[in-house]
C-alpha cells in the first residue's frame, strides 16, 4: 500500500511509527548509517562511528528493527572463532519517507488565491493560527510524547520527522548555538511560489507541535524559504 492510498487514520499510524523510531536524533543517524551501507551495520561498527557503548548502539539498532526498519541476520565471525554477530540492514518500509504526500492541487491553489485577497499581514495571521491548530492536532495524534519532552531539540527532531511524513522533507540541525528545521521539500508545490503568504501555514504548524512537544510557547522566524529564491527552507525556532 502507497502512501496515496493510505486513510487518514492509516496515515496517522505510520507517522506515529516514524517519530516513535527516529524520535531520538541520534537513532535517526543510526538509520540513515545503516541505509547507506550496501552491507548493513553491526553493534559493534555503529558503537565506533557515533562514539557509543555497545549496548547503547544494540539498543538503537534494535529498536529499529523492532519498528520494522532493519532486518536482523545472524553472521559467524570468518574462521568459526568467536561468537556470532547480527548485522542490521536497511528494509523498505523507511522509504516511505521518500515518498511524496497527495494533496488537492485545486484546494491548494484556491487557499492561495483567498489569502491574497486579504491584507498581507492578515492573511500571514489567519494562516499560522491555522497552521499551528493543525501542528498541535498533529502532535497529539502522535500518543505518548513524554520520551520527547527531554530538550527543545530532541522536540525539534519529532517535528521534523513528523514533517517528513507530511511530505517536507524535513531534519533538524544545530548551527552556531541555533536549533534550526530544515525542509528540502514543500507538499505545497508551486502553489507557495505564488502565493508565498502560504508559508505562515507551515510556520504555525512548527509552533503548534512544539508547543506541545516541549510544553512552551516557540519564538519561529523564517531563515530561508524556496518563494524567496533558497533552495531549501530553513525555521529557526526558540522555545
Amino acid at each position: 500500500m502507497d502512501q496515496a492510498t493510505l486513510t487518514p487514520t492509516e496515515f496517522s499510524s505510520v507517522v506515529t511509527a516514524i517519530t516513535s523510531a527516529f524520535g531520538d536524533p541520534t537513532r535517526r543517524e543510526i538509520y540513515l548509517a545503516a541505509r547507506s551501507s550496501t552491507d548493513g551495520v553491526t553493534a559493534t561498527e555503529v558503537a565506533k562511528q557515533f562514539e557509543l557503548h555497545p549496548n547503547v548502539a544494540r539498543h538503537h539498532l534494535d529498536k529499529l528493527a523492532g519498528g520494522g526498519y532493519l532486518d536482523v541476520a545472524v553472521a559467524k565471525p570468518s574462521g568459526g572463532a568467536g561468537r556470532p554477530s547480527k548485522r542490521y540492514r536497511a528494509t523498505t518500509k523507511g522509504d516511505r519517507l521518500d515518498l511524496p504526500v497527495r494533496h488537492d492541487d485545486v484546494l491548494v491553489t484556491l487557499l492561495g488565491r483567498a489569502l491574497d485577497l486579504l491584507p498581507r499581514q492578515q492573511a500571514e495571521a489567519m494562516a499560522e493560527e491555522v497552521g499551528e491548530e493543525y501542528g498541535r492536532l498533529m502532535a497529539a495524534s502522535l500518543g505518548d510524547v513524554s520520551d520527547s519532552q527531554r530538550s527543545v531539540r530532541s522536540a525539534l527532531q519529532t517535528v521534523a520527522d513528523a514533517l517528513t511524513g507530511h511530505g517536507f522533507a524535513a531534519h533538524a540541525e544545530k548551527r552556531n548555538n541555533e536549533l534550526r528545521i530544515v525542509s528540502e521539500h514543500c507538499p505545497f508545490g508551486d502553489a507557495v511560489m505564488a502565493n508565498p503568504v502560504i508559508c505562515a501555514v507551515d510556520r504555525g504548524m512548527m509552533k503548534g507541535m512544539v508547543s506541545v512537544l516541549y510544553g512552551a510557547e516557540a519564538r519561529v522566524e523564517i531563515e530561508a524559504s524556496l518563494p524567496m529564491g533558497d533552495s531549501v527552507c530553513v525555521t529557526a525556532i526558540q522555545a
